[in-house]
């Protein structure tokens, strides 16, 4: 009985679309992973993009004296690089798509710049490319109309939440 049951819920899943059967190649036979958006973009906003944020304001208010904080920061660059990657998933579906897909692209250059300033630890240079980033997700957040506005290293009175 048990088997016969396990049988039947094998051959259901090979029935439901994106369950254990994917499309396949012709050439390869490999099953073909499509690329797809799971978060919101407003989770990848509060909760991975702007964590790191501030994070990286943190690390580059002073000149960091250690390798580990060098190191810390060009992983929260590339967290947030990598998030470009994820925005890039999730265009709007009107007239505003292409704009989209170029600060996505934007973000992720800026924070790959960044990265790569932290890996020599330059610091001048890092806390430019820091600058930049802000700029970026400014100019997203003007054109999408977003009611944040980025102020790196204000005084904590002054920024937006």
């Amino acid at each position: 009985m048990r088997g016969s049951w396990l049988l039947g819920l094998a051959f259901g899943l090979l029935l439901v679309p994106g369950g254990a059967n994917p499309a396949r190649t012709q050439s390869t036979g490999r099953p073909v992973q499509r690329l797809e958006a799971v978060a919101e973009t407003r989770l990848l906003m509060e909760g991975a993009i702007h964590p790191n944020f501030k994070g990286l304001e943190n690390t580059l208010k002073d000149k960091p004296t250690a390798l580990d904080s060098w190191v810390f920061a060009r992983g929260q660059a590339l967290i947030i690089a990598e998030n470009g990657n994820l925005l890039l998933l999730r265009p709007p579906r009107n007239q505003g798509q292409d704009t989209w897909l170029q600060l996505a692209a934007d973000l992720r250059q800026q924070g790959t710049t960044l990265a790569r300033h932290a890996a020599a630890r330059d610091y001048p240079q890092s806390r430019q490319a820091f600058l930049a980033l802000a700029r970026t997700c400014n100019r997203c957040h003007q054109t999408f109309r977003v009611n944040v506005k980025i102020e790196p290293f204000a005084p904590e009175e002054k920024k937006s939440p």
